[in-house]
């Protein structure tokens, strides 16, 4: 037995067992049973072999990827319960879960919760295909007589469908979280991609702003190659995104000194071309007196055919008139859709650039299991809260004036440390 792991008792799952209030999963009267055996660790390392490997899979979100769990750790040092799930005998799934503790409650939640763009856990291909509703049922009832130290446990930003088929954790009990993911499908050539769209609109608006930033003295689409530059290029885009966002008196996400130590690392981790935690692009200025600067960046992360948008700034100043984010996106949709890239996906939020580039909506769910008396009222508060930004988010007034209450929040406390939410 690993250091940091709890032994447990195997169970056995029966496909044809009835779960009250869920539905029965096979229509065809087959039944199968599966001995299913659970441990949660309080350490990464001893699953760190098995952990690659399921990774692996390419349905399994990159934010639930171990390089990406390790950085995050490795800056904030929040307590771990990483649930470990075998079938029989053979790794299953991971859920990757870390402590945060709040002012009345103290959730188990995905690491790094509340800066990813999609969560789904780690599974096997034999788990993907053999999980049903009342597998599921069963397998969580387990996890929360394990689970340690926690209220209740939170499983945010879930797609209820991911790559044409249900993920299993979404199988729970859940509601909607209140925002979509937007991602472009991404077709064999980057014309019948831009045919999804309005092809000739996205035409022009490209051809107006290369022309406006060659007017200016040219440009290069550049992604980062030493930690040096990446380093560089990840700071510029926090002083952007922070004089961005004051200028509309919205609060700054990145302002935390331990989110910007975990991005720091995950631009430095190993890439290759088809896999990378963080990758940092930008279009800069290359003649006349704004030789050198950098009106736009992004960084993006991919997973076999998936590319995310992580994050996104545009500078000040004349070159933003020539609309250099939309530039900097024609230009990375255009490079990946020729690396083999079958979606591009801009992550959670609805944004105006967006809704014009993409062609999909993914709806996003969120499961709570209490795990205390305190974590009932705990998932109550959750799925309250849940519903209530919905419902904010819909009244654009409304949520223009809670937005400007949340910046005068923030700026009251102390930015370097990230709060739980209870």
């Amino acid at each position: 037995m690993h250091a940091g792991q709890m032994k447990l008792k195997d169970v056995d799952y029966y496909e044809d067992t009835p779960v009250p209030g869920l539905p029965q999963a096979r229509a065809d009267g087959r039944a199968a049973s599966h001995k299913v055996s659970i441990a949660v660790h309080t350490r990464m390392e001893p699953l760190e072999s098995e952990w690659r490997v399921l990774a692996a899979e390419n349905i399994n979100s990159l934010h639930q990827g171990y390089d990406w769990c390790r950085a995050w750790i490795d800056a904030y040092q929040r307590p771990l319960q990483i649930v470990e799930g075998r079938m029989d005998g053979a790794p299953a799934f991971i859920l990757p879960l870390e402590i945060v503790r709040g002012k009345l409650f103290t959730k188990a939640e995905f690491i790094g919760a509340h800066h990813a763009n999609i969560n789904s856990g780690l599974m096997s291909q034999a788990f993907l295909d053999t999980a049903t509703p009342q597998m599921m049922a069963a397998i969580g009832a387990d996890i929360r007589d394990k689970i340690t130290g926690a209220d209740c446990i939170i499983l945010n930003n879930m797609p209820g469908t991911w790559r044409g088929r249900p993920l299993p954790f979404s199988m729970l009990p859940q509601f909607e979280n209140q925002n979509r993911a937007f991602q472009l499908p991404l077709k064999s050539t980057f014309a019948e991609t831009l045919a999804q769209l309005n092809a000739k609109r996205r035409r022009k608006k490209y051809s107006v702003s290369h022309r406006r930033l060659e007017a200016l003295g040219g440009y290069e689409h550049i992604f980062a190659e030493t930690d040096a530059e990446r380093h560089e290029l990840l700071d510029l885009f926090f002083t952007q995104k922070a004089a961005r966002l004051a200028e509309f008196g919205l609060p700054n996400t990145f302002a935390c000194t331990k989110t910007r130590k975990f991005l720091h690392s995950a631009v430095v981790a190993p890439q290759t071309s088809s896999e990378f935690p963080l990758r940092m692009h930008a279009i800069r200025m290359t003649g006349g007196e704004f030789a050198g600067e950098v009106p736009a960046v992004a960084g993006l992360s991919r997973k076999g055919d998936h590319v995310i948008v992580q994050f996104c700034s545009i500078g000040s100043g004349p070159t933003t008139d020539a609309s250099p984010g939309e530039l900097l996106f024609h230009l990375m949709i255009e490079k990946y859709n020729s690396e083999n890239v079958g979606l591009f996906d801009f992550g959670i939020g609805a944004m105006a650039f967006k809704s014009s580039w993409c062609t999909e909506e993914t709806i996003q769910v969120n499961v709570t299991i209490p795990v205390t008396s305190l974590g009932r009222l705990a998932a109550l508060k959750e799925e309250m809260a849940t519903r209530l930004k919905t419902m904010i988010k819909q009244n654009p007034a409304v949520y223009s004036f809670v937005q400007k209450i949340r910046t005068r929040v923030s700026s009251s406390g102390d930015p370097t440390e990230a709060k739980g939410e209870d």
